[in-house]
Formats: structure tokens, C-alpha cells, sequence
């Protein structure tokens, strides 16, 4: 395998530079190592569901090639290389599920848009199942997730690539973890049963968390699934189609109008799917 992947590394490195030697010192630094360059070298392998058996960093070691026991391979991107990112430092606190408590809503803008996969990341739905419990008012109470059933010991795996920022046992949430993403975003994982991650510890989507339980305030063993940003909690099935196991989409239009736990989830029209193409004057003058 090792002379597999030398061989995978040396046409990488041949195809990298052939492609720049011409433009290299007029390039900026976050192109030499672009997924577009290597992607063509890499088609003479066939992607597969092989087992991952060694990983080689490419260019500036941003991007990663995973390769598997079956010859073949998939791209990630290299979490580590995001160290230095101020949304990895700033309001993190290892011991509170809520570390923008006083952050208004009205701070937040009336849209984001949000990235939720790329060329070099990908989306691994946590449990694939129906959802049992929805997002919203449930008898009188908030309930800022969604719940899916599950036997206890079920994998539960990371949803996106980032980093885990609490892993402990939680008040209701009895074993929870929760990852913070590149975007802003963070996802939240409860009452687990085994968690396997610590914080501070680099993640990538289909990375196993930790196993499924019933721990905390629950009524029998399910994932409670939260997706927040700046600490305000919306509908996860916005993004996520769970009974699928699919990513609703790449790019996500947050409406600051989704923070309330009185929105939940509807279809999205054509109209809403052009929200993305809207101006700032347009967007500006509908605030």
C-alpha cells in the first residue's frame, strides 16, 4: 500500500507543477493547491467504499487525499490547517452548550449565507431515520432539536467536518457533544451513550462521535440533533432531510426569521431559492 501511495504522491506532485510552472509567482497562495489541479490526475482512480488506510497532504497541506484499501481515494480538507481561525477561538468555552448567551438576535443579519459543503468537504447525515419529535414549541416547552430513534449503541457520526468544542455529560442533554464548523455553524449531538471524541479534538464528516443512548431527559433512546448559529438554535431540517439521509442543499440561505422556536421547517419555493441571487440593495431594502 505504502508503494501505492508514493506512486499517487509522485504523479501529484508532477501534475501540480506542470500546471504552474507558468503562473506561479502571480498566483495567490490559496490557488496552488486547489482541488481542480489534482482532480484530473486523480480520475485514473475510480472513487469506491474501500476502508482508509493512509492520508497524504497536497500543496500547502490544506488539502488532503485520502486513500483506501481498494485504490481508491476521496479528498478533505485539512481541519488542522484552520487553527488560526477566529471562529475557532472566539466564544469557545469547553463547558457550556451556549457560549453566545447574550448575543441579540437582532445582531444577527436579516440573511447569511451559509456554505455548507465544498469541493474538498462533505455532509454524513448523523442517523439516518424519521424524525419522531420536531423542532419547536413541544408541550410548552422549547425543544430546540429534533429527534430521531435508535437502538442504544447506534453510530452516531459527524455530520460536517470542524471541530468538537464540549463532549460531557450535560443537564437534559445527558451525553452530548457538540462541533463547531468552518461556516459558524454548530451541531449538537445528545443523549449519547459512549462518546468517543474530546474537545478540542479535529473532526470530518462521517467521523465517529459516539454511540447512541437515552441519557439525560429522555423518554426512551434517540438522537436529539441541534443545529445552531451564534448560539440561536433552528429547525435541523432546513438543512438535513433525515428520513433521506441527504443534504437539502450546498448553500443555505439562514433567515434570521428561522431563530425562533416558533419556525419550523417548510418547503422551499422557487422564489426562496433565488433569495440567493438577491442584491445587498434588494435585501437591504427589505429589512
Amino acid at each position: 500500500m505504502k508503494r501505492f501511495s508514493v506512486l499517487i504522491l509522485s504523479l501529484i506532485i508532477c501534475n501540480i507543477a506542470l500546471a504552474q510552472t507558468d503562473s506561479l509567482s502571480t498566483q495567490r497562495p490559496d490557488s496552488l493547491a486547489r482541488p481542480d489541479d489534482i482532480t484530473p490526475t486523480l480520475a485514473i482512480f475510480a472513487k469506491g467504499n474501500g476502508a482508509p488506510v493512509d492520508t497524504l497532504d497536497v500543496g500547502d497541506g490544506r488539502v488532503r487525499i485520502v486513500l483506501r484499501d481498494d485504490n481508491t481515494w476521496y479528498l478533505i480538507k485539512n481541519v488542522e490547517a484552520l487553527e488560526d481561525e477566529e471562529v475557532f477561538s472566539e466564544n469557545w468555552r469547553e463547558h457550556i452548550v451556549n457560549p453566545y448567551i447574550g448575543t441579540p438576535l437582532d445582531s444577527i443579519p436579516y440573511r447569511v449565507t451559509i456554505c455548507l459543503v465544498d469541493s474538498v468537504s462533505r455532509f454524513v447525515c448523523p442517523h439516518k431515520g424519521r424524525v419522531f419529535s420536531k423542532f419547536g414549541i413541544r408541550r410548552g416547552r422549547k425543544h430546540t432539536g429534533c429527534d430521531v430513534p435508535y437502538p442504544t449503541g447506534t453510530p452516531v457520526y459527524c455530520a460536517f467536518d470542524g471541530r468538537v468544542r464540549l463532549a460531557e455529560r450535560h443537564k437534559g442533554y445527558g451525553l452530548a457533544i457538540v462541533v463547531r464548523h468552518e461556516n459558524g455553524l454548530e451541531t449538537l449531538y445528545g443523549h449519547l451513550s459512549r462518546m468517543d471524541v474530546v474537545p478540542g479534538q479535529w473532526v470530518h464528516a462521517g467521523d465517529l462521535l459516539g454511540l447512541g443512548g437515552s441519557t439525560g431527559r429522555s423518554s426512551g433512546p434517540h438522537l436529539h440533533f441541534e443545529a445552531r448559529y451564534c448560539g440561536h438554535a433552528f429547525d435541523p431540517e432546513w438543512i438535513i432531510d433525515f428520513e433521506r439521509g441527504e443534504l437539502r442543499k450546498n448553500v443555505f440561505v439562514l433567515k434570521r426569521s428561522y431563530l425562533s422556536p416558533y419556525s419550523r421547517y417548510v418547503p422551499e419555493t422557487i422564489d426562496d431559492e433565488e433569495e440567493l441571487y438577491l442584491t445587498e440593495e434588494q435585501i437591504k431594502a427589505e429589512e
